[in-house]
C-alpha cells in the first residue's frame, strides 16, 4: 500500500478519512485554498511521483465549487507526475441532466463527464448514479457502485421492528432497484406513479398494490427537495400504512426538504454519508440514520489498486435507477 494515495476535497474529509481506514492508510495530505476572487487553489504537500492516487470529492452543494476543485485536484496530481488517477465521486453533480427529455436543452451530466477526462483522470469510482447510462458519457473507465448493502445490512439488523413490510417505489424508474430490496428483505412491492412538474414540484398520481397495515420502506437514490417522499408518504398513509421510513443514498435535502421531511409522517430518514451532512439536518436529527459507505470504497479502491475483480462487491445489491 506504500503507493497507495488517497486525497480528500474540502466537503468530503470525513468520508476520506472513513475510507482511509478501511484500506489502513494514512489520509493523504492536501490543501484546498480560495483566492480573494474565488478562484481554487490545490497544494500537494505528499509526494504523489509514480503513486496510485486516489481523490474522495462528492460535487454536492455548492456544485460548480466542488467540481472546478476536483478538476484543479486531478491537473494538479497531474503535473506532479501521479501514475494513475482516480476520481472517486460518491455523489456525481449534475447526474439528472442525462438526457433531452425537450427541445434546447444540455445534457449537462455528459459535459462534466467530458470535463473529467480532458483534465486526465484515468478513471472515475462513482456511487448510486442517477442513471446507469451515464457510465457510457465517459471514454475512460467507471465502476459503479451500489450502497445496497450497506442499507440491507441495517434493515435486516432491524428487520424484527419493521413488521409486515412493503417496498414502495416512489417513481416508475425506480421499479427494478425496489423489487429487488424487496426479494432481499422479503417484503411484498408496491409502485406509485409520478409527475415532476417542475424542479421542485411533483404531482403523485395511484398507487399499484397493497400497503394496508404495513409498514412502508421507500426506496430511491436521492432525496432532493422532498416532494416526491413527503407526497407518496401522505398516499400511502391515506391508504391504510402504519408507518413510513424513507432510505436514500444520497441526502442532497436542498431548499425546503428539511421542513417538509420534519412536517411529513415519515418515522425514519435514513441516508448515507456521500454528501456531508455538516450541521444542515437540524431540524430532522430525530428521524435522520446515517450510514457509511466508507467500508464500500475502501474495499473498492484496495482492489483496483491492486488490479484485482471488484465484481464481488456487486453481490447483495440492487441494480441501478434506470
Amino acid at each position: 500500500m506504500a503507493e497507495l494515495k488517497v486525497f480528500a476535497g474540502r466537503n468530503s474529509k470525513g468520508l476520506a478519512t472513513r475510507v482511509c481506514d478501511e484500506i489502513g492508510i494514512e489520509l493523504g495530505r492536501a490543501r484546498t485554498n480560495l483566492f480573494p476572487d474565488g478562484e481554487v487553489f490545490v497544494k500537494l504537500d505528499d509526494d504523489v511521483r509514480g503513486r496510485d492516487c486516489y481523490v474522495v470529492i462528492s460535487t454536492c452543494e455548492p456544485v460548480n465549487d466542488n467540481l472546478m476543485e476536483l478538476l484543479v485536484f486531478c491537473d494538479c496530481l497531474r503535473r506532479a507526475s501521479a501514475k494513475r488517477v482516480t476520481m472517486v465521486m460518491p455523489y456525481y453533480g449534475y447526474g439528472r441532466q442525462d438526457r433531452k427529455d425537450e427541445g434546447r436543452v444540455p445534457i449537462t451530466a455528459k459535459l462534466v463527464a467530458n470535463l473529467i477526462t480532458a483534465a486526465r483522470a484515468d478513471r472515475v469510482l462513482a456511487m448510486d448514479l442517477h442513471a446507469a447510462q451515464i457510465q457510457g458519457f465517459f471514454d475512460i473507465p467507471v465502476d459503479h457502485l451500489s450502497a445496497t448493502p450497506v442499507f440491507y445490512d441495517y434493515f435486516t439488523s432491524i428487520r424484527h421492528e419493521l413488521g409486515d413490510l412493503c417496498l414502495v417505489s416512489p417513481d416508475v424508474g425506480n421499479v427494478k432497484v425496489a423489487e429487488s430490496m424487496a426479494n432481499l428483505l422479503d417484503a411484498d412491492l408496491a409502485i406509485i406513479n409520478k409527475r415532476r412538474l417542475t424542479g421542485d414540484s411533483v404531482r403523485v398520481g395511484n398507487l399499484i398494490g397493497d400497503v394496508k397495515n404495513k409498514t412502508v420502506l421507500m426506496f430511491d437514490d436521492m432525496i432532493s427537495t422532498g416532494g416526491t417522499v413527503v407526497e407518496a408518504a401522505r398516499l400511502v398513509m391515506d391508504e391504510g400504512a402504519s408507518d413510513v421510513v424513507c432510505a436514500a443514498t444520497h441526502a442532497v435535502l436542498a431548499g425546503p426538504a428539511m421542513q417538509k421531511l420534519a412536517d411529513s409522517p415519515i418515522s425514519r430518514v435514513v441516508v448515507t454519508d456521500t454528501i456531508p451532512e455538516a450541521g444542515r439536518c437540524e431540524q430532522i436529527k430525530d428521524k435522520l440514520k446515517i450510514l457509511s459507505v466508507g467500508e464500500i470504497l475502501g474495499q473498492a479502491i484496495t482492489r483496483i489498486h491492486n488490479d484485482e475483480s471488484i465484481s464481488a462487491l456487486f453481490e447483495r445489491t440492487a441494480g441501478a435507477k434506470r
